[in-house]
């Protein structure tokens, strides 16, 4: 096992692209770090960094205690997973499992050995004499995440390994994943565009948008303490509601007139802001609630455990979260209570938090 450390890692191609923009994090020995965005902002192209399959425009790479930013991939003692199990179609499991050890001249006693572990920690042994093809895509996957173990290398690197895979097949791999994260202790990096796969794997998550670090922090703290508007957005589905509007009195008024009753801290008195509100902290008003308002129920929801709603609050539109229970139909109002000790406040023209 090992620590990897970026220190200002750039990645610009020859047209000028600016793929990643001075990265500067460290995944501690034995941890599971995920980075995680949308398309396109840079998260494949740091792992591929890391990997040694992108050359590093500028900063520096560190796998344990060693500068890589130069060495081959094969020297940099990483197993790499990626999200199209890139197997050997006519080899079977055993065959795939041990190919890469058979390159390195590993001796037959050691390569039996560390497949037969792999085989079973995975649930694979009933498996070996099979082909690729005769198995079903979450089966494919555990052999590529086997092919990676035998090698027992110091970082484990998984670029989007379940995008393939439904959503039954996503969650019992996933569940694998983390139980053979908590069983090998091995530095592991993880690469995904899922929010769902990165709350629930991640140790501490890596947030990136246009090639920036936008927030690094446990799943929790991500999720509670966004650092800006763009990780209150991305993380938390429904996404996080947006007020915009002047904080006045006991309110926020808004740009058509409407005073929003809620507390807010006073140094932000008399400011423009953005208020951030997650879904499960709208709920039906009680009797008793004197912070709430008047919205308009323009759809309802229903998905088993919880229910979610859609609001109107004049031309804003917001989505309230909340358990399976009677509620006013469609196009009538439903009064809205505010949970004042969940509100977020962000600046308008930065998006940074207040």
């Amino acid at each position: 096992m090992a620590k990897v450390q970026l220190e200002n890692v750039r990645k610009v191609y020859e047209n000028g692209q600016v793929a990643v923009q001075g990265a500067t994090f460290e995944v501690a020995d034995g941890e599971l770090m995920v980075l995680v965005g949308p398309s396109g902002c840079g998260k494949s192209t740091l792992l591929r960094m890391i990997a040694g399959l992108e050359d590093i425009t500028s900063g520096t790479l560190r796998i344990g205690d060693k500068v890589v930013n130069d060495v081959a991939p094969k020297d940099r003692d990483i197993a790499m997973v990626f999200q199209s199990y890139a197997l050997y179609p006519h080899m079977t499991v055993r065959e795939n499992l041990a190919f890469g050890l058979k390159l390195r001249g590993h001796p037959q006693a050691v390569i039996d050995e560390r497949v037969r572990n792999a085989a079973q920690l995975l649930g694979l042994s009933d498996m070996l004499d099979k082909l690729p093809k005769a198995m079903s895509g979450g089966q494919r996957q555990r052999v590529a995440l086997g092919r990676a173990m035998v090698r027992e290398s110091a970082v484990f690197l998984l670029d989007e390994p379940l995008s393939n895979l439904d959503a039954k097949l996503r969650h019992s791999v996933r569940t694998e994943i983390a139980q053979l994260h908590r069983k090998l202790g091995t530095t592991m990096v993880y690469v995904t565009h899922d929010q769902v796969e990165a709350m629930t794997l991640g140790q501490r998550i890596v947030v990136l948008n246009a090639g920036v670090i936008q927030q690094i922090d446990t799943p929790m703290a991500l999720y509670e303490r966004p650092a800006n508007l763009f990780v209150a957005g991305f993380l938390g589905s429904p996404a996080m509601n947006v007020l915009r509007g002047t904080l006045q009195g006991d309110g926020l008024r808004m740009a058509d007139g409407r005073q929003i009753p809620l507390s807010a801290p006073q140094a932000l008195q008399g400011r423009d802001v953005l208020v951030g509100i997650r879904p499960e902290h709208l709920q039906p008003a009680a009797a008793g609630d004197t912070v709430a308002f008047e919205g308009k129920v323009e759809g309802i929801e229903p998905v088993g455990n919880e229910i979610f709603v859609n609001l109107t609050l004049g031309e804003q539109l917001l989505v309230m979260r909340v358990p399976p229970q009677a509620l006013p139909p469609v196009g009538e109002g439903l009064k809205v209570a505010l949970h004042g000790a969940h509100l977020h406040f962000f600046d308008p023209q930065t998006e940074l938090r207040l």
